[in-house]
Formats: structure tokens, C-alpha cells, sequence
């Protein structure tokens, strides 16, 4: 690959002072690892292991994998018979190197001046007392453990603890209702829960627990009853709250167990390839997906992803504000970060809680040196006064990360001017629950830096596009986003169901791993993200992305938010349908209308001006911030059957934008 041409977009170079630093400093030498990660898999990751404690070596091949479904069911297979347990890797072997005393975790409250921290040292202690927890309630290596808590230390503890044991945790976001939570508690098996009294986002309270009781009381009826739930006294609050709910049978009080725990739990050594946890995300149809990750490759690659692409050295102070029950979550504020003998930033609340400036004052009292947060997060922030911002110095940031879904150039823009004051590389990472970790993504030293585009494959990454056929498109082109290969941090199946698996993610276009994202590669082999493949539009013949239009919509000054979804039409086929989100204090009117489809006619083309631009209060979003198009494409069809909605953070938020359709529809 040459490198990067202008191709009429602004490219941003690294800066001396951070390639002074980098541990990867230029592209040539980044060129130089990425080749040799594809020639030799086996050898790059190798070499990369023996960083990691293993009780005992592999006993077969490093690497062992089916991609293809003529030979069988799919399977991926890292380091397997190979001995380790990843708590071992992340917390006792930092402390034998020297960094017990050591910070591992801040933490930060929904309300100012909630605050805790914890060195390497007392999390290890924690650890052992709640794994002697577990196993005193019969919990067991294979078993599975649901946890539903706010974003805390002691959530981090419970995931841990789990792992030291064997058991498998899966960790439900602490938004979900009590019927999200039973069919995710039932779909994995789970023996047991772990939760909170409840919590506060900004002003609004979650009754966990309540929650947690209408749960269980629905597994119970199921067929599946829980033997114990664990509740962590969380509140610390004078406001008037309802009442916990608490059974004497099952519930147990986390304080008290944990006070009379001993302080040592040896480790349970574990094969490479067993269960380390499950994630469940939506499907379009039907039950949720448990996305099941193993221990030592998911070890590898978060570990080597969280390093170099964060180029994380151990001076710095990480910040990511993603929720624990997500992958981000998983993977940024647990076992990539403490891998790496991280010092990280925990946030409990929301970032315009108690105002604007929550995100900037954290960022200066804890001097965070690397801040990743999700677009939905920045196109908030932008409504505001820029004082919100400014009033604070920010001067610790070195580096600004994006996840999520694809960021648009006005956002990334705003997000390296405002907050980064034009200093700080913005890592904007493409990846998924499935995949464990960023497989498309630059490196803050190494690589040149185009808004919009994720920029190039990570190191073992073979990523592709294909067309509709599966036929692969060589150079410049627009398609499907496939990976040719497998690498350490890949799911290894879904749950229960590893048909679906094979189903969902190889049988579309035979031996890749299908992403299920659209792409557009430029001329320097750089990659653009145009969003979910069944959110491509195909008006008129024109095949557009909605990120596409979405961004251009991004260009009014009055548009926070913007998604784009298709609506059949008799003639074009497709019609395009778009619903924004104004900033403050702004009014939709035909003035504002006309202004938009202007843009979009001179940036995009007429086929692509919208039939219908609708204003709405919010958009349908999971707890990670994406917005859930497929909700909105089902609405503007009038489809009675929406699928999986458990994972919206406010349901009703469906109804009010069926209403405004409605009434839209009866007025055309």
C-alpha cells in the first residue's frame, strides 16, 4: 500500500510528538507487522502468548479452524489444551511484577463526589472473597453466572471472580427490563444472579432489584428457578425510593457474604478454548444472540488491541465511558485494559448529569491521558454551549477514541477541534460483540488519519469486500465487509445454537466471516464503514448507504442526530425516509426542510432527497449507543411485528415515533 492521497478528503497526519512516543511509528512499520501477522499467523501470535502465564502449552496446533461448510460444521480454535486462567494473567501476575500498589480502577458515581478507587493489591483480595462467594453457593467451573449491576467495581469484581473459578458470566445491562433479563437469564442457564438495589442515570432511578425480583419470579415459571441472588448495597441516597423487594429463600446480601469470605482462592486452570462469557445481543428476528467468547485467544487479542491502538504505555489514565454490559465494557474496562497494568476511569451516570461538562471535569481531576467514547456520546455534547467544553483544560488528553457505529465527518471533526483542540488522533474502531475486539482501526503513531474512514485492518486482519455474488472486489469499490480469516479475539458460536452461528456469519457468502456491515474501500486501501448491509437503501436503482446520507444530514447546523431507512414504493422501488433530532431550541420548518434536501440533492444527488424528513424527540437506541434502524425502517412500513426490542433503552420510545408516522401518513 502507497501512502495516503488526498482523494479530495482532508487527511490528518500524526503529530511529532505523538509518533515521538508511539510504540508503532510510522506506516511503513506498521505495513512491515501486518504483513507478517498474515504470512504467519501462528508465529505472530506465538510470539505474543509468552507474554501470558499458561500452566501447561498447547497439546495439538496453535491454531486449528473450519471456514469452510463443505467440510463440515464451522469451528475456530485457538491454543486449545493449553492450561491458563485469565484473572491469574490480568491481576496476580501485575501484582507479581511489581504493580500491587498501583491504581487499577477510578471510580466515579452518577452523582459528584461519589468516588472510589482500588490498586491492584485490594482488587485481587475482592476477587478471591467473591469467587469463595460463588463456590460457597455451589457455583462451579462451566456454570453460568448472570450479573445485573450498575457500572461499578464491584461488577468488575463479580466478572472477575467468575473467572477465576471457571464459571462463565453473563452480564445483562443494567437498563434492560425484567422480561430482557429472565430470557437471558433462561437462554444461558444461569444458577444464579448478581445485582444492586438500583441505581440513578442522571435523575432517573432503576429499581434493579425490583427488576431483578419480577425476573426470576418469571424463570421460576419457566421452569427455570435461580438458587441464590446476590444484591450489592449500591444506593446511598436520601431520596424517596420504592421499596426493595427481598425473599429470605433466595437473596443474599453481598456485604454480609462478603465479610466472612476468605481473602485466598486459588486459580482454576482452564483449557484455552473454554467459555470465559456470553454476551447476548438483538437479531432482527427472534431470541437474542449469545455471542460465546473463550479464554486464551480472547486474552491475546484485547490485550494486543488495547496496547498498541491505544498505544496505552503505564503512565497513562484510561477513560471509556462504555457500559460494562456491553462488549465494550468487557473488553476496554476489563480484560484488554487490565492486561495492560492499566490505571482506568469507571463512570456510573450519564454525561450531561448534573450538566454538559461531566465527561471534561472527570478528564481533568483524574488527568485522563485516553478518552474512547461512542458518536452517540459526541453528537449529544455538540448540542451544547462549547463553554461546556472549553471551561475545562483537557490538556492530559493524548488520545481520542470512537465506537459504536461509524462516526460522520462533522462529528469527528468537532470531536478532534473541540474537545481534542486539534492535538489528539481520534482511533476510530469498527468492530462487534462477535468480534471481540477492533478489527478495523488506526494506530495513533503510524497512521494518517481521514474523518469518517476506520483506516485499515488491524494486525492478523484479512478484510475484504465482496458484491451481492460473494465475488471479491479488488481495489477501489463499494460492498459487503467480509474477514478472510480467523483471528484470537473471534467468537467461537452462538450459544446453543451454533447453527445460527454458521448461518448468520458464514453461509452468506461462503468461507468468510460475514460482518453483516457494508463497505467502501478507497484508492489507499482505506476502509469506510457505510453501516448494517440491511440498512442500505436502493432508490431508483442508486444503491446509498444510510451513513451516507446520514452524514450529509449531519451537515445542517441544526441537526443533532440523524438516521435513514427505506419505506417500499411503487415506483422507485425504495423511497427514503429520514428522522432527526434538533438541537436545543431549534424549530422544523419548511425552511429548514428545503435547506436539508438541498444539501443532500448537491452533495449526495436528486435520487437521493428524501420523500419524508421527520423531527422526533429521540431516536431508538440500545444501552451502546447505536440507533436500531431496523426499528425504524419496520415503522415506516407499518410492519405489526418489530422482533427483538429488549435491548432498547426506552421502549416507548417506539410508540411515540408509530404515532408521529401515523399521523404524518394520514396528512400525506
Amino acid at each position: 500500500m502507497k501512502s495516503p492521497t488526498t482523494d479530495s478528503k482532508p487527511i490528518y497526519l500524526p503529530s511529532d510528538a505523538i509518533q515521538k512516543r508511539a510504540y508503532i511509528a510510522s506506516l511503513d512499520e506498521y505495513l512491515e507487522i501486518y504483513n507478517a501477522s498474515i504470512k504467519d499467523p501462528v508465529k505472530f501470535w506465538e510470539k505474543i502468548a509468552t507474554d501470558f502465564f499458561w500452566k501447561t502449552k498447547p497439546a495439538g496446533p496453535f491454531l486449528n479452524y473450519n471456514f469452510d461448510l463443505n467440510k463440515g460444521n464451522i469451528f475456530i480454535k485457538w491454543m486449545e489444551g493449553a492450561t491458563t486462567n485469565i484473572c491469574y494473567n490480568l491481576v496476580d501476575k501485575t501484582i507479581q511484577d511489581g504493580y500491587g500498589d498501583k491504581i487499577a480502577y477510578y471510580w466515579e458515581g452518577n452523582e459528584p463526589g461519589e468516588q472510589k478507587q482500588i490498586t491492584y493489591q485490594a482488587l485481587l483480595k475482592a476477587i478471591c472473597k467473591c469467587a469463595n462467594v460463588l463456590k460457597g453457593l455451589g457455583i462451579k467451573k462451566g456454570d453460568r453466572v448472570a450479573i445485573y449491576m450498575p457500572n461499578t467495581i464491584e461488577a468488575i469484581v463479580a466478572m472477575l471472580s467468575c473467572a477465576r473459578i471457571g464459571a462463565v458470566h453473563v452480564v445483562v445491562f443494567a437498563g434492560f427490563s425484567a422480561n430482557a433479563l429472565a430470557e437471558r437469564i433462561i437462554a444461558a442457564q444461569a444458577k444464579l444472579l448478581i445485582t444492586a438495589d438500583g441505581t440513578f442515570r442522571g435523575t432517573k432511578f432503576i429499581a434493579l432489584k425490583s427488576i431483578a425480583t419480577q425476573a426470576l419470579m418469571q424463570c421460576k415459571g419457566a421452569g427455570h428457578p435461580v438458587s441464590h441472588c446476590i444484591m450489592l448495597k449500591h444506593l446511598h441516597t436520601t431520596q424517596q425510593i420504592p421499596e426493595i423487594p427481598w425473599d429470605d429463600a433466595i437473596d443474599c446480601a453481598w456485604e454480609r457474604l462478603m465479610a466472612s469470605a476468605s481473602e485466598v482462592c486459588a486459580p482454576e486452570w482452564v483449557d484455552g478454548e473454554d467459555p470465559l462469557f456470553i454476551l447476548y445481543t438483538s437479531g432482527s428476528t427472534g431470541k437474542p444472540k449469545g455471542v460465546l467468547h473463550t479464554t486464551g485467544g480472547y486474552l491475546l487479542y484485547t490485550a494486543t488491541v488495547f496496547k498498541y491502538v491505544f498505544d496505552y504505555h503505564p503512565e497513562d489514565i484510561f477513560f471509556c465511558s462504555g457500559d460494562l454490559g456491553w462488549i465494550t465494557g468487557h473488553t476496554f474496562n476489563v480484560y484488554g485494559a487490565l492486561a495492560c497494568k492499566s490505571t482506568s476511569v469507571v463512570f456510573d451516570g450519564i454525561p450531561t448529569y448534573p450538566d454538559g461538562g461531566r465527561f471534561w471535569d472527570l478528564i481533568d481531576r483524574y488527568k485522563v491521558t485516553t478518552f474512547y467514547t461512542a458518536p452517540t456520546a459526541i453528537r449529544t455534547l455538540m448540542q451544547l454551549p462549547v463553554s461546556y467544553v472549553t471551561k475545562y483544560s483537557r490538556a492530559s488528553l493524548r488520545i481520542l477514541g470512537s465506537v459504536g457505529e461509524p462516526i460522520d465527518p462533522s462529528s469527528w471533526r468537532w470531536f478532534y477541534e473541540v474537545v481534542g483542540s486539534s492535538r489528539c488522533p481520534i482511533i476510530d474502531t469498527f468492530w462487534q460483540t462477535e468480534t471481540g475486539a477492533p478489527i478495523i482501526c488506526p494506530l495513533p503513531g503510524s497512521t494518517p488519519l481521514k474523518p469518517g474512514s476506520a483506516t485499515l485492518p488491524f494486525w492478523g486482519i484479512v478484510a475484504t469486500i465482496v458484491d451481492e455474488d460473494g465475488i471479491e472486489i479488488i481495489g477501489r469499490g463499494k460492498g459487503h465487509l467480509v474477514i478472510k480469516n480467523p483471528w484470537p479475539g473471534m467468537a467461537r458460536t452462538i450459544d446453543g445454537d451454533h447453527q445460527r452461528f454458521q448461518a448468520t456469519y458464514f453461509e452468506p457468502y461462503h468461507g468468510y466471516y460475514y460482518t453483516g456491515d457494508g463497505a467502501q474501500r478507497d484508492a489507499d486501501g482505506y476502509f469506510w464503514i457505510t453501516g448494517r448491509t440491511d440498512d442500505m437503501l436502493n432508490c431508483s436503482g442508486h444503491l446509498i448507504s444510510t451513513a451516507e446520507i446520514e452524514s450529509v444530514l449531519m451537515q445542517h447546523p441544526s441537526v443533532a442526530e440523524a438516521a435513514a431507512v427505506s419505506a417500499l414504493h411503487a415506483i422507485k422501488g425504495e423511497s427514503i425516509h429520514c428522522f432527526i433530532v434538533l438541537k436545543q431550541e431549534q424549530l422544523y420548518n419548511e425552511i429548514m426542510e428545503s435547506e436539508i434536501k438541498s444539501i443532500i440533492r448537491n452533495q449526495i444527488g436528486a435520487f437521493a432527497v428524501p420523500d419524508l424528513i421527520q423531527p422526533v424527540p429521540a431516536l431508538p437506541k440500545v444501552g451502546s449507543g447505536k440507533i436500531m434502524r431496523r426499528l425504524l425502517r419496520k415503522i415506516v412500513r407499518q410492519e405489526g411485528h418489530l422482533g427483538d426490542t429488549s435491548t432498547l433503552v426506552d421502549p416507548n420510545s417506539i410508540d411515540q415515533l408509530r404515532g408521529l408516522i401515523l399521523n404524518k401518513a394520514k396528512m400525506l
